[in-house]
């Protein structure tokens, strides 16, 4: 902790990071904004992400100490190719979300990810400038903050991949060191949905109050796979779902949330 500084910087201001990225060899570009119900996608969503990573990658551009960014995208960028999403399905690195589809949609989270790791490539790449992609899943583990973001009596009706935090740091870790590293890593230990979900969670704590309920009465949501073969080439080893779960509710009771 003797050598960590900490600089003051704007995501949206043009020139913010050109003093914090001076001397440095990699840099980690991990910030963007992560919420699904906005009232102005575009000042919310879209502008800090989109202006923001290319702000932090043009930065980049005038420190010649420069030798590698890790840019944290989304498995969101990968999943909305247009490709139906099925339980012999395999999601891998060269999956492109549809940035239109996306907008007709009006998924506005994903579609910030998609375009944001679009611009930031594309500004890399046509200025040489050594990268690497981390595309990791719904990450889950302990807390730092003292609150929890939301609360729910029903589980939603989503299939989501899902990763320790720990794994996608330590995956963001080895692809700054190892010089093979290159491209996207999609990130994820296992598609699960909600319902087995909270069914693996009453399991292992039967006392606590998991919503037993979907938010709505369409069919579950199908399953898919996402690879973990590229991972795996990092050394990724990938901590178990189950563990995952106990940590964060371990976490929870620690910092002695409602309900736990």
């Amino acid at each position: 902790m003797e050598r960590l500084q900490l600089f003051k910087a704007d995501l949206l201001e043009e020139g913010s990071f050109d003093s914090v990225i001076q001397g440095c060899h990699g840099v980690f570009h991990t910030a963007s904004p992560a919420v699904f119900h906005v009232e102005d996608p575009q000042t919310q969503l879209i502008d800090p992400a989109v202006k923001g990573s290319l702000n932090v990658v043009k930065s980049c551009a005038k420190s010649p100490s420069v030798k590698r960014v890790v840019l944290t995208s989304s498995i969101a960028t990968t999943l909305f190719s247009g490709t139906p999403r099925t339980p012999e399905v395999v999601v891998d690195e060269t999956w492109f979300s549809n940035p239109q589809f996306l907008r007709e949609k009006k998924m506005w989270y994903q579609f910030a990810k998609t375009s944001a790791e679009e611009v930031a490539t594309k500004f890399l790449t046509e200025n040489n400038i050594d990268y690497v992609v981390m595309n990791p899943a719904v990450t889950i583990g302990p807390l730092l903050q003292p609150e929890l973001n939301g609360s729910s009596e029903t589980f939603p009706n989503f299939t989501f991949g899902w990763i320790n935090v720990k794994d996608v740091a330590n995956a963001h870790i080895k692809a700054y060191e190892d010089v093979s590293a290159s491209g996207r890593y999609c990130l994820a230990e296992r598609v699960m949905h909600f319902s087995e979900l909270t069914n693996i969670l009453r399991h292992i704590y039967p006392t606590l109050q998991i919503p037993d309920k979907c938010a709505d009465d369409k069919p579950l949501m199908q399953t898919f796979q996402i690879s973990k073969d590229k991972a795996k080439t990092l050394g990724i080893e990938f901590i178990p779902l189950e563990v995952s779960l106990k940590e964060i509710i371990e976490s929870f009771k620690e910092k002695k949330f409602a309900n736990f």
